[in-house]
């Protein structure tokens, strides 16, 4: 089981690259000792504890990816200046609503990654996602219409498929409905 694991490691080199920059970034330089350290401790952590494959998923549009990257980055702008905004004004706070949005596609890592993203947005947190029904549930903040409530439904529904349109295999547009 431990050749097999060690074997697997050929597919994780980019994860192994990954965490032993980050080990070097953690103990303050690039030099043989913290190079060696990192990869020793890699090895360590890939081998106990195997991640599971997500990668059948997942294929990279470039230019789409640039697209979903600046778009996320510009409601991040956006949604930060308004919730400073309803922060500093006087008056009432603006109301909040726990909303259900249903995801289009039925990927776990789907799933959570538009959790994730919405989370990183200010003025919207996640409160539950359910694997089974493929629903998110986020409380988010001025949302005390109908009409306001379906805008931040679609706005969750658009960022899923500008994630799936970014990041996602053919298969799972199509089973999106994206295709």
């Amino acid at each position: 089981m431990i050749l097999q694991r060690l074997k697997d490691l050929r597919r994780s080199w980019l994860w192994m690259l990954l965490s032993v920059a980050l080990w070097c970034l953690l103990w303050g330089g690039v030099d043989l000792k913290n190079l060696l350290g990192g990869l020793a401790v890699a090895v360590l952590v890939f081998v106990l504890f195997p991640m599971p494959p997500t990668g059948q998923e997942l294929t990279l549009r470039p230019v789409r990816f640039t697209l979903f990257v600046l778009r996320f980055l510009a409601d991040c702008a956006v949604s930060a200046l308004q919730v400073a905004y309803f922060a500093l004004r006087p008056g009432p706070q603006p109301p909040s609503s726990v909303i259900a949005v249903k995801m289009a596609s039925r990927s776990d890592f789907f799933l959570t990654f538009t959790g994730v993203l919405c989370t990183l947005i200010p003025g919207s947190v996640v409160v539950e996602a359910q694997r089974a029904t493929g629903m998110l549930f986020l409380h988010t903040f001025n949302a005390g219409t109908p009409e306001a409530v379906e805008k931040a439904r679609a706005e969750v529904r658009a960022q899923e498929e500008r994630l799936l349109w970014a990041v996602g295999r053919r298969e799972i547009l199509e089973e999106a409905g994206l295709r």
